[in-house]
């Protein structure tokens, strides 16, 4: 168990830390029930949102466009939490975005964590679901809205701390940081020559990119030129 904290939520543009982006950062600091601080930062995609992405939070590409860039904002995200423990709602979800943008820019950090989701689980099995959309509306825990990263940071302190209170004692080792383990691998830069040759392949074909060419990683070029080639021809 730890006294002093940081709640951490991510919005993302989708599920996959290696092909999605980072679109919302929200977290508050604790010592012991109290919030002492808070972060919160819009983060701009670079891209279209999809639409259930943007009726999820009720974001949209207008919002998003003025967000932070993506390395400015989780630095200052970093900057903020310290080397406080992580509190989260399925915490190691979060923490796999934040742990690829490290990798890309070669930062080694350990971190710890406790997740509310696991602490559910074992303490509440006869619940019909754990997400934190069912747990506020169990516990009466309040949002000014829902899927905004701030607002379920909030929560999920509040959320944490009715847990510790009702289950702390009968499951101690479930509320004791556990070091957080993700394996990925780092995401090299397109290349000059891929982004020449992709910029003029979608220019032979029409294509309009969704996602600016220079934004792309090595792999991530390579399979849309392959996916270009096989759909379409080669220039």
């Amino acid at each position: 168990m730890t006294e002093n904290y940081v709640v951490v939520d991510l919005e993302m543009t989708g599920l996959n830390p290696k092909t999605d982006c980072i679109l919302e950062i929200g977290a508050v600091k604790a010592a012991g029930k109290r919030v002492q601080d808070e972060f919160s930062k819009l983060v701009c995609p670079n891209r279209p949102l999809d639409d259930k992405i943007a009726a999820l939070t009720g974001i949209s590409d207008e919002m998003a466009a003025q967000g932070e860039e993506q390395d400015t904002a989780v630095r200052q995200f970093l900057e903020f939490a310290e080397d406080f423990t992580w509190v989260g709602h399925n915490v190691m979800f979060d923490y796999r975005f934040i742990r690829q943008w490290e990798a890309n820019h070669r930062i080694q950090r350990t971190c710890y964590a406790v997740d509310t989701l696991k602490i559910a689980r074992v303490c509440l099995p006869g619940l019909e679901k754990k997400s934190l959309d069912f747990l506020c509306e169990y516990f009466g825990i309040k949002r000014k809205a829902k899927h905004r990263a701030l607002d379920d940071a909030k929560a999920t302190q509040v959320l944490y701390e009715m847990l510790k209170d009702q289950f702390l004692q009968k499951e101690p080792n479930l509320f004791v940081p556990k070091k957080m383990q993700c394996s990925v691998k780092r995401q090299t830069p397109i290349t000059p020559r891929q982004k020449e040759y992709l910029t003029k392949l979608m220019q032979c074909h029409g294509i309009v990119p969704k996602i600016p060419v220079d934004q792309l990683c090595r792999s991530e070029a390579s399979r849309l030129a392959d996916r270009i080639i096989r759909q379409y021809g080669k220039i």
